[in-house]
């Protein structure tokens, strides 16, 4: 009877949701008809045609570039800008506001790839991206203020908040507010609007975070009610546009080993914001006016960019000839994807030295065949070895920050495939297999393939190929590493490319520091901390291996076997690293360490382990004096690398009084159950005593597991006691999860009540004390200077935070 009793209220359950869809159903299409007969249908192209000049009283009040877009940059780009906005509605420009929202999520476990909703590359008009789910949040109708106001969305949301201000309680009630990253979106569309205001009164814009003050609010709404004019975007400088004159005729030039150079550079430059450091362009602080985009285009220099959407940088372009271009980046810069490269004259020498003037033979140009284009060692065999290794070292932070910054917003996705804090290092460029004897790479090139070749919809089963071609790899690595490292010529701090070469500059991209968040990452340069859970060292195939798995072959809209394929994968090439690292260790002591980084690991992953341990058998150059050989190797690390970078990031170069600086170190070495209750990422402002200046601090918190082997049941892997916290100056992290804002005569007992947390009542207290929460009234104006002080900080800490990950506790 119960059984049956269960079925029939399923039943039930279901007719009664029918039922209620049917409704909202037949309401939508009520109010539609009715705004259809007091506005007119709605136009899809409406906002595609040119902008029209503002009249003169309307650049006064609601000019779009001076006074309306840093607004939304400050109030609504915080939170929808990724490609996991809320909805898919990016408002970091125009084009993504006209564009509108779209129900579908990026982020799923599908079973089949889902087409690609790129901004300015995937639609070219808004009548095209209506016709992918698109729906617009401005109003399409006819243009009046009543028209503007009803029938737009935005313009409605953000009327809801002022009606129905945000709490001030300390915490958001969480039966009202669902503030978890895996909500279920609401996305209402003009015509369910007024069910929406009716059912969820608290959900005006912005979400989960004080109102717009009133006058913000009037300037806003009224652009909003005026019909949201743009002028005409200001043309570029003559410097600027000099310049790119002078890269695209280098990138385009006819001969093959021009077109190979600059397919090549594209495929690492195509996630870039690229800029003219030689030219007068200084915008806000240190920041440059303009970024670029590198892009493939059907039309060559001098005609307007018609860009070629494929799903990766490297598919076929179906043209007969790829011409590469710099596009403005048209949209705000955001932390979260802001990979800035410099372009100069310097540059330009590098790549002519590394790749035309060098004498070889190329005869025709790789095809764009998926087994060819996704494999790096095929498609640009005929390209120097050493060329590309140079070219990779160059800009390491730019290569290595692109798999672990780029546009992958949710980290889980992808990251805890390697630890929360970790070193990186590279090897000089010409000692190893690829660059000694390149007829032994080429003898790799198939088991060098990679699940990328199957495009978006891998399935799970071909990656147990891949585990037998890596194995082959490294038995075929193994031979050429115990030939090359014996006992005439061990593994020494030399094997690893210094950054310093005779009549250079040395380059600080050398030693890096990568620090790993459960929603991204970030990687700086130089040595942080006194302990790294671990160490890679990244050879010239392995370092493309990892670009190629993560940035170029990785598809955000792919299916669930090609996104767990290539999280697979990257196991082994962590461990490759490792490995790598392991060979500067004396033999006697490699066991332990390795053992110690994958305690807990399963049966088959220490089947693999011991394959991949194997693959080195040589004694290290290097001479210990003491009986712990990793923390000695780590010092001489920190003395190998003194000096590269420019101390940006520790806190002893901070303008502080010298106790000052001493509390925040003491910060810096919490471990255990304290750090435990601290969030990821925290961004503490130090506020000067008696001014309005201060300093921006992060704390890491460091989450310390087992192993990282396998991508399932983290949390049974976490080891809390060992979890540490890391002061780091400036900004670090583009998901904030907690603000804090402590006076520096407080800084003290700031410094040690955190150290005495224990529960999460204590940590309640430290955030009513300290905390600038999502509650706070006066959480706008500290954003606001926060943000300020990005354009002050060197060009990797600028662009907008992203507030969608602040907690609620």
């Amino acid at each position: 009877m119960r059984s049956k009793f269960l079925t029939w209220r399923t039943w039930l359950t279901a007719l009664t949701l029918l039922s209620l869809m049917g409704c909202a159903a037949v309401l939508s299409t009520q109010v539609e008809q009715r705004l259809d007969q007091q506005f007119g249908p709605e136009d899809p192209a409406k906002f595609d045609a040119p902008a029209k000049p503002l009249l003169a009283g309307q650049r006064q009040v609601m000019d779009y570039d001076r006074q309306i877009k840093p607004l939304l940059d400050k109030r609504c780009v915080v939170c929808h800008a990724c490609y996991d906005a809320p909805c898919q509605l990016k408002l970091s420009s125009f084009e993504g506001l006209t564009r509108g929202a779209n129900p579908s999520d990026i982020y799923a476990n599908r079973l089949i790839a889902a087409n690609p909703t790129r901004l300015y590359l995937d639609a070219q008009s808004n009548a095209d991206w209506r016709s992918q789910g698109f729906f617009p949040v401005l109003n399409e109708r006819e243009s009046s203020l009543a028209a503007n106001r009803e029938a737009g969305v935005m313009h409605r949301l953000l009327a809801l908040k002022q009606r129905a201000p945000q709490s001030s309680e300390p915490l958001l009630s969480e039966k009202d507010f669902d503030l978890s990253i895996d909500r279920k979106a609401q996305c209402p569309r003009i015509e369910q609007m007024d069910a929406y205001e009716a059912q969820h009164p608290q959900w005006g814009m912005p979400f989960g975070l004080p109102a717009l003050s009133e006058p913000e609010h009037r300037v806003l709404s009224s652009w909003l009610a005026f019909g949201a004019p743009r002028s005409a975007p200001k043309p570029l400088p003559a410097s600027e546009l000099a310049q790119i004159e002078q890269w695209e005729r280098l990138l385009n030039e006819d001969s093959l080993k021009s077109q190979l150079m600059s397919r090549y550079v594209y495929e690492h430059w195509f996630v870039g914001h690229l800029y003219f450091d030689e030219a007068k362009t200084a915008g806000a602080g240190n920041q440059p006016q303009h970024f670029y985009q590198l892009v493939r285009s059907a039309t060559p220099p001098g005609e307007a960019i018609v860009p070629i959407a494929t799903r990766r940088p490297y598919d076929d372009p179906g043209v007969a000839r790829v011409y590469y271009r710099l596009r403005p980046h048209q949209e705000s810069v955001i932390n979260k994807t802001h990979l800035p490269l410099a372009l100069n004259k310097a540059r330009m020498a590098r790549l002519k030295r590394w790749f035309l003037e060098p004498s070889y033979a190329l005869n025709a140009l790789p095809s764009y065949e998926v087994a060819v284009a996704s494999n790096p060692f095929i498609a640009f065999r005929a390209l120097p070895v050493e060329s590309r290794h140079r070219f990779l070292l160059d800009e390491a932070q730019f290569i290595f920050a692109a798999f672990m910054k780029g546009p992958v917003c949710r980290g889980q996705v992808a990251l805890n495939v390697i630890n929360d804090y970790f070193w990186v290092f590279f090897t000089q460029p010409g000692i190893e297999v690829q660059s000694q004897d390149e007829d032994a790479l080429a003898g790799s090139l198939e088991t060098l393939r990679m699940p990328a070749e199957h495009e978006s919809t891998a399935g799970l089963l071909s990656f147990r190929g891949y585990a037998k071609l890596e194995q082959q790899y490294l038995q075929r690595k193994s031979e050429f590493m115990n030939a090359r490292f014996g006992a005439q010529s061990p593994v020494t701090l030399k094997t690893l490319w210094s950054g310093r070469q005779a009549g250079e500059q040395p380059n600080p991209n050398a030693a890096l520091t990568a620090f790993r968040h459960f929603d991204s990452a970030s990687v700086v340069q130089g040595l942080h901390g006194e302990r790294p859970q671990t160490v890679l060292v990244l050879d010239f195939a392995l370092f493309e291996r990892i670009y190629y798995l993560l940035v170029s072959g990785f598809d955000i809209y792919g299916n669930i076997g090609h996104q767990l394929a290539t999280r697979l994968y990257m196991d082994f090439l962590r461990m490759e690293g490792e490995f790598n690292f392991l060979a500067l260790l004396p033999k006697a002591s490699r066991q332990l360490v390795h053992d110690q980084w994958y305690r807990g690991a399963s049966p088959a992953h220490i089947e693999q382990l011991s394959a991949m341990r194997a693959y080195f058998d040589q004694e290290t150059g290097l001479r210990f004096k003491t009986d712990e050989p990793l923390p000695e190797l780590f010092g001489l690390l920190r003395q190998h690398y003194a000096g590269l970078d420019d101390g940006q990031h520790r806190i002893d170069t901070a303008p502080l009084p010298a106790a000052s600086k001493a509390q925040l170190q003491e910060l810096s070495t919490l471990q255990g159950r304290a750090a435990t209750l601290m969030p990821e990422v925290s961004y503490l402002w130090l506020q000067t005593s008696g001014s309005a200046g201060g300093q921006p601090f992060t704390l890491l918190r460091h989450s310390a597991h087992l192993n990282v082997a396998s991508p399932f049941g983290e949390e049974k892997k976490r080891v809390p006691d060992e979890d540490r916290l890391q002061v780091l100056q400036g900004f670090v992290g583009a998901y904030p999860n907690a603000l804090l804002r402590v006076e520096s005569a407080d800084l003290k007992r700031f410094v040690g009540a955190v150290s005495e947390l224990k529960s999460e009542s204590d940590y309640a207290g430290l955030m009513q004390r300290y905390g600038v929460r999502r509650t706070d009234p006066g959480f706008w104006p500290h954003s606001d200077q926060l943000l300020e002080k990005t354009s002050q900080r060197p060009i990797w800490e600028a662009g907008l935070f992203d507030y969608s990950r602040l907690e609620n506790r």
